[in-house]
Order: structure tokens, then sequence, then C-alpha cells
């Protein structure tokens, strides 16, 4: 066994690059997608149910949590697919080096941005 091998169990010292963030985001906004999922269908369940259902559903997301929720969910679709666009980049030797990879995931997170942005001003 090497015991000159660091070991550093803290993950709150290492220092990690930012294509690293955008990839965990990228990962978190996939669980947050795979969860809205069942709020989605649910509501489209209602929705499509009766007129009543329908008309249920359109009072509810008036309110500002529903709002809020509907913001959260499609901030993380945006995310996902720009994050997404830019691995499919990667898989075709685009943007795959060190350079080009801290450049992408300053790319990502500003484009994501601004569509979250316009994306909320669309909501509210």
């Amino acid at each position: 066994m090497n015991s000159k091998r660091p070991v550093n169990l803290d993950l709150t010292t290492i220092k990690l690059p930012l294509p690293a963030y955008t990839s965990i985001l990228h990962r978190i906004s996939g669980v947050i997608l795979f969860v809205a999922i069942a709020f989605l269908l649910y509501a489209l369940d209602l929705s499509l149910a009766s007129e009543e259902g329908f008309n249920d559903l359109k009072m509810l997301m008036q309110g500002f949590f529903a709002k809020l929720i509907a913001w959260g969910i499609v901030s993380a679709l945006l995310y996902h697919l720009v994050a997404g666009i830019k691995h499919l980049l990667m898989d075709v030797d685009i943007g795959d080096t060190k350079e080009s990879g801290i450049f992408g995931a300053k790319i990502t997170l500003v484009v994501s941005a601004v569509l979250i942005v316009l994306a909320g001003v669309v909501i509210w």
C-alpha cells in the first residue's frame, strides 16, 4: 500500500474547475426534470380530464408559488438543453481541450442565464 499518497476526504476543500461545476449542474438539472415529470403529467391529466379540471389548473397556475415552480422547471430544462448541446459538440471533438472546455463552460452558463431570465420574463 502506498502510504505517501495524499488522502483528502473533505470535499469542501477541493477546488474543482468550472467545467466540473457545469457538469454537476447538468446532472442536477436532469434529476429535477425527472422529478418534475410526475407533476407535469398530473397537470396534463387534470387539464384533460374535464373543463372544470382545466379551469382549476388554470386558476392554480395564476399563483406566485405555481409560477415559481414552473419557472424552476423551465430553468432546469433550459440549462439541461444548453449543457446537453455542449456535450454533443464535445462528442464530435468540438471543444474537448482543457482551454475550450473552460470556454464552453462559461458559454453554457451565460447562454443558460440569459435564457432563464427570458423565461422568467415570459412566465411572470
